[in-house]
C-alpha cells in the first residue's frame, strides 16, 4: 500500500478498528475513510454500495462487527446472525462491485469446533460442532471467511481472512452485560475495590461514565449497590466485598492485545497476497486460506482474574459459579502459519492489562 493510498476501516470507533487507524496513522498513511454508524449503516445494502461508488476506496479493513460476551451471544443469537452476515455480505460484495485492490476481513477463534485439537490450526474449520452459546455468531464469521475465498476463486479478488483470539486493549466494552471476559473481569474488580475501600468518589465517576442498566452516579446509593450485586459485586457494612463469576475458572483463553492485533494485520496488508497464502499451503483444494493471529500461549480464567485482581488492587474474595457455562474449555491458537509469513506478536500480557486498566481509570 502506498502512504496516500485510500484505505477504508469499516468499524474503526471498535477496539480492532480504532486500533488499526492508530497503526495506520503512526505508518505514515495519510488518507484514510472513517465513518460512524450515523453516517453510513453498513447493514444497508443501498447505502452501503453508494458509500463504495462514491468514494472508491483501494484498500479495506473490514473490522465492523456485533460482538459481545457469552451472555451476550446466547441472549441475541438472531441478531448476531443477521447483523453480522449483513455487515460483511454488503462489504465484500460491494468492495467487488468498485474494484476494491485488497480487503483485509476480522473473524473470530470461535469459528473453530468446540472440542478442536489444540492448539488450533486452520485446517480445523469445519471439522466438528461448534460450541453452542456463540454458534450464530461463529456461523456469521465463517460464512465472511468462505465469502473471501469464493470471491478470490471467482473473481480473482486480494481479499485475506484474519481469525484473531481474544481481544483486549483500548477503546473496549466494558458494559457489565455484553462485554468480553476480560474487560468485564477489569470493570468488575475496579468497582469492588472502590467498594472495599469506600472511594464512592471513583465508583459514582464509573457509573457516570458508564451507567449500567440506566443507574448513573447520582443515582441513590441503594440503587448503585443493588445493580453491583446484580452483577455480582457484593458487599457488607463491614467492608467485605466478594466478585461473583461465571462458570469454574479452570477454561484456557488466550489473549491478544489489539494493537498487536493491528500490527499484524498491516503487515498482511502490506506483504502478504492470497496467492502467498495458497501457494505456502501446496493443497490441491484451495480451501482454510484464513490465518490466525495470537500469542501462541494460553492461561486459565482463573490465572487472569487473579492478575487483572492484582492490578486493579481488589483484595476481596473471587466466587466461582459453576452454574453457569464455561463456554469452550480450551481455544487456543495455532499460529505458525502467521509465523512463517514473517510477523509475531510483541505485547506481554502482564504490560498490556497494565495499560489498558490506567487507561480505564483516567478515561
Amino acid at each position: 500500500m502506498n502512504k496516500d493510498a485510500k484505505i477504508f476501516i469499516a468499524g474503526h470507533n471498535g477496539l480492532v478498528g480504532s486500533a488499526i487507524l492508530r497503526g495506520l496513522s503512526q505508518k505514515g498513511y495519510t488518507n484514510i475513510l472513517t465513518r460512524t454508524r450515523k453516517e453510513l449503516d453498513l447493514g444497508n445494502q443501498a447505502a452501503t454500495r453508494a458509500f463504495f461508488e462514491a468514494e472508491k476506496p483501494e484498500y479495506v479493513f473490514l473490522a465492523a462487527a456485533k460482538v459481545g460476551g457469552i451472555m451476550a451471544n446466547n441472549t441475541y443469537r438472531a441478531d448476531f446472525i443477521y447483523e453480522n452476515l449483513q455487515i460483511q455480505n454488503n462489504i465484500i460484495h460491494s468492495s467487488w462491485q468498485t474494484g476494491v485492490k485488497k480487503l483485509l476481513f476480522l473473524g473470530s477463534s470461535c469459528i473453530y469446533p468446540k472440542n478442536a485439537p489444540q492448539p488450533m490450526k486452520e485446517d480445523c474449520l469445519l471439522t466438528d460442532v461448534l460450541e453452542y452459546t456463540n454458534e450464530p455468531y461463529a456461523i456469521a464469521k465463517i460464512a465472511g471467511i468462505k465469502m473471501c475465498e469464493s470471491y478470490n476463486l471467482q473473481y480473482g479478488t486480494n481479499y485475506i481472512s484474519v481469525m484473531p483470539t481474544n481481544l483486549y486493549g483500548p477503546n473496549d466494552n466494558y458494559d457489565l452485560e455484553k462485554s468480553h471476559v476480560l474487560p468485564a473481569l477489569i470493570r468488575k474488580m475496579h468497582l469492588a475495590h472502590c467498594l472495599e475501600t469506600s472511594n464512592w468518589e471513583a465508583l459514582t465517576s464509573d457509573f457516570n461514565k458508564l451507567p449500567v442498566e440506566g443507574i448513573n452516579g447520582n443515582a441513590p446509593k441503594a440503587a448503585i449497590l443493588a445493580i453491583l450485586a446484580k452483577y455480582g459485586i457484593v458487599g457488607n457494612d463491614e467492608g467485605n466485598v466478594s466478585v461473583n463469576l461465571w462458570g469454574t475458572g479452570t477454561p484456557y483463553r488466550e489473549f491478544l492485545h489489539s494493537d498487536d492485533m493491528a500490527a499484524a494485520c498491516i503487515y498482511l496488508m502490506e506483504s502478504v497476497d492470497f496467492k502467498d497464502i495458497v501457494a505456502a499451503s501446496g493443497e490441491k483444494e484451495i480451501r482454510n486460506t484464513h490465518i490466525n493471529i495470537g500469542v501462541g500461549h494460553d492461561l486459565t480464567i482463573n490465572e487472569l482474574a487473579n492478575i487483572v485482581k492484582r492490578t486493579t488492587g481488589f483484595t476481596g474474595h473471587l466466587n466461582w459459579d459453576s452454574s453457569k457455562p464455561d463456554g469452550t474449555f480450551r481455544k487456543l491458537m495455532n499460529v505458525s502459519k502467521l509465523e512463517k509469513l514473517g510477523w509475531k506478536a510483541t505485547i506481554t500480557l502482564d504490560k498490556g492489562i497494565d495499560s489498558v486498566y490506567k487507561a480505564y481509570t483516567v478515561r
